[in-house]
């Protein structure tokens, strides 16, 4: 995912290094590939379907408490690997006969994988649906202007399967006949999908396959770390939501109750490791503005600004501000970037027209390494035209789905109409389109902006009788589209470049997307069961519930119900969130690289700094890690983040399986001032 996956919401941008990759190169390309069938098994499919399962549940827990979801790829890569190594060296031990496990295999499991989890985010398993949700809805408040009773949808498991199967495959199909266009004509990098691509070729390498053994040790050592970690944790932490290490005061009981303080989590202090540093820096500095000057300061004017005597959790007090000037970062930040994309599009959409008009100028005389590149660029280009996808069997199944998809939406969700789902149907392609190109050339799918702009429109052309549930489905509809069009190409770029067949990619992201349809909203059911999903005093806060809520909400009634200055300080932020990414992208490179973006500043105004704590230690280990031995940095720091990210994960479905039978933790650790203070 331009990601959530190689992928990801502010799983977008935020987790992807953009450097730009070239080509890759492989130590045994040179030998027979297999037919496009055979690029698929049922090993890989059984391994898709168990790291898929996984990748959702870590999706679910980090939408459900912060929001930022980082690049899983690296993990899906070598835990694919080493579940299909293991197994085929298991059964040669054993004397039975086994297929090799190639890079085309291999590239096939990462499609599924990918596929398969990133419907744990386009799904809006922590944002839009969840927003529809009847906690969401008293959250805000029910006599707060535009929030009625009857834009109430709470989860189910059966109505949510169905509305995935119903919106997810239509982005597959909408951009199938421009693969060539996108991979081949353009040459568009899409650095995510050639990152992988080169993962995947290391690993088919002598010396490759080595260092992906050393790094699988590594990540099941550090897997192993965290899964106890978190297991130990889970005996001090209580009943309720003030025990434990979670709610160790660490920085002293003062900057505590600013929720400045390290929570020992290590999903977060993983997260820390893969970010990139300017990411981590960013979110520590939201924190600081926010909780250690802003909300203070607004504190101080209660009485004044607003009632002194409202609840914590009241949008005409605090809270209002918090979630309104977070509103107000997202939305300068997407706004900016969406321009900054179409018009990175347009022109290079124009410099590649204009250099086709020009004549080429061939070299007769041709060095052996360009010789050698040239064929293998050739090859490349076979392989990837090989086993084509006809063009009529994606008109005609993007035509088929567009016709269920409209008789279903209006049943699933009564208040979106046919005519509104079938128009966003018909203009959903051209943005596919602009979301995939600009994921080729920046890395940054921008699928929830396109998702919050069909938001805003539909809330607002249906108004009060609806507006609310018919944008937030609305929304849905646009993010899945936008969202696997792109994975879609970032796959067709990795196929390309580890000589997989353009149909088993095809396939292979169909299959996957059908897991995820299924196993998604599984793994969600397992926390909505067990955890008090959408408590904002809990662990599971589900922040963009709130925030998507309340977007739809001013779609329909605007800015009139705004607590007292919240509209300035709302302006001022969003002018800010613009000004601060065009310095980023007027200011030479040495300059640009510190200054903080505006996204990552935004998600702890509303959350909490705890996690800034956290995600900065990561950070400082990567620093210091980086200037001890900076191979060592880059061989392993993705599996040791991998494996911290994978421990805490796994435990928490024994942990919701305890909470589901009402087994509490034994001992409530807990810290408050001594009796003198």
């Amino acid at each position: 995912m331009g990601t959530q996956a190689a992928s990801v919401e502010i799983s977008e941008p935020l987790i992807h290094d953009s450097d730009k990759i070239s080509a890759v190169e492989a130590d045994d390309s040179s030998g027979p590939i297999p037919e496009w069938k055979d690029q698929i098994t049922i090993r890989g499919l059984v391994a898709s379907a168990l790291l898929g399962g996984l990748f959702c549940i870590i999706t679910h827990k980090l939408n459900l408490t912060v929001g930022i979801i980082p690049s899983l790829n690296v993990a899906a890569g070598l835990l694919g690997f080493f579940l299909v190594k293991s197994w085929t060296g298991v059964l040669s031990r054993l004397g039975f006969s086994v297929k090799p496990f190639t890079r085309q295999e291999n590239t096939v499991i990462q499609t599924c994988v990918v596929a398969c989890y990133g419907l744990a985010f386009s799904g809006g398993f922590g944002s839009y649906l969840v927003a529809m949700d009847e906690r969401t809805y008293k959250l805000i408040g029910p006599d707060y202007p535009g929030n009625r009773a009857e834009d109430i949808k709470n989860p189910g498991l059966g109505w949510m399967t169905g509305f995935l199967f119903v919106v997810s495959f239509l982005g597959l199909f909408s951009l199938v006949p421009l693969r060539k266009v996108m991979v081949m004509d353009y040459k568009l990098t899409y650095p995510s999908g050639t990152a992988t691509a080169m993962l995947i070729n290391s690993f088919h390498t002598n010396t490759g396959a080595e260092l992906a053994g050393k790094q699988v040790r590594c990540l099941g050592k550090y897997l192993s770390i965290s899964l106890v970690w978190s297991c130990f944790k889970w005996f001090f932490s209580g009943i309720g939501d003030s025990c434990g290490f979670d709610n160790f005061p660490s920085l002293g009981l003062t900057l505590f109750n600013n929720t400045f303080y390290f929570d020992f989590s290590p999903t977060y202090v993983g997260c820390g490791l893969i970010c990139p540093h300017i990411v981590n820096c960013s979110v520590l500095l939201g924190a600081i503005i926010s909780w250690g000057f802003l909300w203070p300061f607004i504190s101080q004017h209660a009485g004044d600004w607003y009632p002194a005597d409202l609840g914590s959790n009241d949008f005409k007090g605090l809270y209002g501000y918090k979630v309104f000037i977070a509103i107000s970062l997202i939305l300068g930040d997407g706004i900016y970037n969406l321009i900054k994309i179409i018009a990175i599009t347009a022109k290079e959409m124009f410099s590649v027209s204009s250099k086709q008009t020009n004549l080429p100028v061939v070299r007769d005389v041709l060095d052996t390494e360009t010789a050698k590149l040239q064929l293998e660029q050739k090859r490349r280009d076979e392989m990837f035209l090989k086993d084509k996808i006809p063009t009529w069997v994606a008109a005609s199944g993007y035509v088929a789905l567009v016709a269920i998809s409209t008789a279903t939406m209006p049943i699933i969700f009564p208040p979106l109409r046919w005519y509104l789902v079938l128009g966003s149907y018909i203009i959903a392609p051209a943005l596919a389109f602009c979301n995939s190109y600009g994921t080729g050339l920046t890395d940054w799918s921008l699928a929830s902006t396109y998702g919050k702009i069909g938001l805003f429109m539909i809330a607002s052309l249906v108004g009060s009788n609806g507006g609310v549930i018919a944008g937030l489905a609305a929304c849905g509809v646009m993010m899945s589209i936008v969202s696997t069009a792109a994975d879609l190409m970032q796959d067709f770029k990795t196929g390309y470049l580890t000589l997989s067949s353009a149909r088993s990619m095809f396939v292979s992201q169909l299959v996957g997307t059908a897991m995820g349809c299924v196993i998604a909203p599984l793994t969600f059911w397992l926390f909505w069961t067990a955890f008090d999903i959408g408590s904002p005093d809990g662990p599971y806060k589900a922040p963009y519930a709130v925030i998507f809520r309340e977007m739809a909400i001013l779609g329909i009634e605007g800015f009139s119900e705004l607590p007292k200055h919240c509209l300035a300080l709302c302006c001022g932020f969003f002018v800010a969130a613009l000004v601060v990414n065009l310095l980023r992208d007027v200011t030479p490179r040495k300059v640009s690289q510190f200054i903080p973006i505006p996204m990552a500043m935004a998600v702890p105004f509303y959350i909490g700094a705890y996690f800034a704590i956290d995600m900065f230690v990561g950070t400082v280990i990567l620093f210091v890690w980086e200037r001890l031995n900076r191979k060592d940095s880059e061989d392993y720091a993705g599996a040791v983040a991998s494996g911290l990210i994978c421990g805490d994960g796994i435990w928490t479905v024994p942990s919701a399986i305890l909470s589901i039978f009402r087994i509490n933790p034994p001992i409530c650790m807990y810290f408050g001032p001594s009796s003198s203070s």
